[in-house]
């Protein structure tokens, strides 16, 4: 299982994308034509291309690191914000900031708290909220949907 963030704009086109997506580190990433040529220089990609039209930014993570969100206390950021009143992309401007200086200000801490079956990891956690929080400055007007 995983948590999807998207971060949608009313009226706005999404950017071109690849359609190329691969699964590293607990989350689904997408990748350019060029990436996918160099880690796999004899395949050719599946393309998905079937995102809404409002999309400006999409992500997902593994549930395993839901516990070391929660210990650098981003947890409901992530999972739930629409429970402590988060809907649009600037209002997570701050948590995710607060979130990203513990987490990195502790790397010890956190790496002990990776996941034993090996799906996801401090290092893709770390990731993942520095992209969210870089595409919620971006955009800080998009409005937040999550599905866990």
């Amino acid at each position: 299982m995983s948590l999807d963030v998207i971060l949608k704009i009313r009226g706005e086109r999404a950017k071109s994308r690849s359609g190329i997506f691969i699964r590293e580190n607990g989350q689904t990433k997408e990748i350019s034509e060029i990436e996918w040529s160099e880690k796999f220089p004899d395949r050719k990609p599946f393309r998905v291309i079937n995102k809404s039209e409002d999309e400006v930014y999409a992500a997902n993570i593994t549930h395993n690191l839901n516990k070391m969100a929660n210990a650098a206390g981003i947890y409901e950021a992530l999972w739930r914000p629409e429970e402590i009143g988060i809907y649009s992309a600037n209002d997570l401007i701050k948590p995710l900031t607060l979130g990203l200086v513990i987490l990195l200000d502790n790397p010890g801490k956190f790496k002990k708290q990776n996941p034993t079956n090996g799906w996801g990891d401090y290092e893709g956690l770390i990731n993942f909220v520095y992209d969210y929080l870089k595409a919620c400055k971006k955009f800080p007007g998009a409005e937040i949907y999550v599905n866990r």
